[in-house]
């Protein structure tokens, strides 16, 4: 593969698309744009990532206009990730591509959908949404004549399969990638990048929509000595800078821990090649022990006070609701699908195709179809 236009300071143990191991699909190409490039530029332009507009992050979309979604998520993750790669000379656009793509695959109503998804798909092959993104970006895209999916290459497809998911999963799909071997280093870099934008953006939406206060945030020790260094410097600065300021620098900090210690680890392994790296077999990619354990604390925090905040929890229980009834009437009355998916029945089967086409809704879609079905005055 073409590999002219990439950067010319990338590391030895960085994934380059000259490297690449190519596609499932020839294609003739049109330009000589690095094979990653061309993946990431796919992945921007496909419905999937368009929908994520609509998608859950905390708060659902009708909340407000304020709050995170899954599209400004992946962007954030981009952000972040391609900061990490930069500093580490490994290959942004890889690294860009694995961000925008990770949640391709998410279900309306965040984690909730998941899980009701999962429980409702148990001895039918269940469900986990980074399977789904695969899913997606392998065939239920359709754009391109002769295939369906978008033809992404094996790293990038690599990557979206073990992105939070045991390496040594005994899944089909994972017998074609290295089952047991850890993924590229800009693979690893996603899980981390992706736990500092949402820790941070939540915290950030958190505090918008009054469920955690600053009162409650100085107990976390993380958050307090950030805030504290922003106060030093900034003594006279209102409440609203003083939060997007400490949300910066916590990013900042975090960003800079993980590229040290990524380096200092590469360094003391000798990993000098991505062949190193798959010999070696571990996890490179990672914080420093004592802001693992104080970053720990921080997540404890989101979780106890804002994901199980009873107000969101409210609207967990509605969206288990939702969910579990379109399921149900789906499987009994097929014919209220699509066509495009009851063209899919006799290959994948009613229960998969049945959760293809709610994992592909939008929180709002959702509604809107909930309410077409049950509700009498609705017009369908």
């Amino acid at each position: 593969m073409n590999n002219s236009t990439e950067r010319s300071d990338l590391a030895g143990y960085a994934c380059t698309s000259a490297s690449s191991r190519g596609r499932k699909h020839l294609e003739e190409h049109r330009d000589n744009r690095p094979a990653f490039e061309r993946d990431r530029d796919r992945i921007i332009h496909c419905a999937a990532f368009r929908r994520l507009e609509y998608k859950t992050q905390v708060f659902v979309n009708h909340e407000g206009d304020y709050y995170r979604t899954r599209l400004t998520h992946s962007l954030e993750v981009a952000q972040i990730g391609r900061a990490i790669a930069r500093k580490l000379h490994l290959n942004e656009e890889l690294t860009e591509a694995l961000a925008l793509s990770h949640d391709l695959g998410h279900t309306p109503f965040g984690h909730t959908g998941e899980d009701v998804l999962n429980r409702l798909m148990q001895g039918f092959g269940g469900f986990e949404h980074n399977m789904q993104s695969f899913r997606v970006v392998d065939e239920l895209e359709e754009r391109y004549p002769g295939f369906n999916g978008l033809n992404l290459t094996w790293e990038v497809r690599e990557g979206i399969i073990k992105h939070s998911t045991p390496y040594d999963s005994a899944s089909e799909v994972m017998a074609d990638f290295l089952p047991g071997i850890v993924p590229t280093l800009e693979g690893q870099i996603i899980n981390y990048a992706d736990e500092i934008a949402y820790n941070n953006h939540d915290i950030d939406d958190g505090l918008k929509s009054g469920y955690i206060t600053m009162a409650m945030l100085e107990k976390v020790d993380l958050w307090q000595e950030v805030c504290s260094g922003v106060l030093r410097k900034y003594p006279a600065i209102d409440d609203k800078r003083l939060v997007f300021q400490t949300i910066s620098a916590l990013i900042g900090l975090l960003i800079g821990d993980i590229c040290t210690t990524t380096a200092a680890h590469i360094e003391r392994l000798g990993i000098a090649s991505l062949d190193d790296l798959r010999r070696e077999n571990r996890v490179i990619v990672h914080f420093n022990t004592d802001i693992t354990e104080r970053n720990l604390v921080l997540k404890r925090f989101l979780f106890q006070n804002l994901y199980r905040h009873y107000k969101v929890d409210k609207m967990r229980i509605k969206s288990e609701v939702f969910i579990t009834r379109l399921f149900e009437t789906y499987l009994r009355y097929p014919n209220l699908l699509p066509p495009k998916y009851q063209s899919r029945l006799e290959r994948f089967g009613l229960h998969r195709v049945v959760c293809d086409y709610i994992a592909g809704m939008t929180d709002r879609f959702a509604l809107d179809e909930y309410k077409r079905l049950f509700e009498p005055y609705e017009r369908v």
